[in-house]
């Protein structure tokens, strides 16, 4: 898993092209579960143990912070580049998006290594019906054709 992390965590960096199927090894069983349980560690309490993410997730709540979305098929993850969803994973949602969005969505730099925030996200991808992830794989290919 190292050499792809290295590869991929270069490809996100410099903002090189990604395949259409992206960098998650959510085809490789192992790099799966490894990121089923640190799902179930770091990402569980507010994203859901089935994926489903918080009530009215689309609408801020408290104090204006965002709830967290889902990330099953149901939901927005799948329509954003890995390259993305990588990012926000290991710098936080506000930290991505700026200006003043809120959201409870911390960074995970310096608690997630790069290895373990992409086995994270195979392990959601691997949670997706083909047709998601062929969708999935378009957001990509548009992505890589735009940069």
């Amino acid at each position: 898993m190292r050499g792809l992390a290295v590869g991929a965590v270069g490809l996100i960096q410099t903002g090189g092209a990604l395949s259409a199927a992206g960098v998650f090894p959510y085809e490789d069983a192992a790099a799966v579960a490894s990121g089923k349980l640190l799902y179930g560690e770091y990402c569980a309490s507010c994203h859901g143990t089935d994926l489903k993410g918080e009530a009215n997730w689309r609408s801020p709540g408290e104090g204006g912070m965002m709830p967290a979305p889902p990330h099953d098929g149901d939901g927005h993850t799948w329509h954003h580049p890995d390259t993305l969803l990588f990012m926000i994973t290991k710098s936080g949602t506000a930290a991505m998006v700026g200006g003043d969005y809120k959201s409870n969505m911390i960074g995970f730099e310096g608690v997630l290594s790069d290895d373990e925030i992409l086995e994270t996200l195979a392990y959601i991808k691997s949670t997706w019906s083909a047709r998601v992830i062929e969708m999935h794989n378009t957001v990509n290919e548009n992505s890589a054709a735009s940069n």
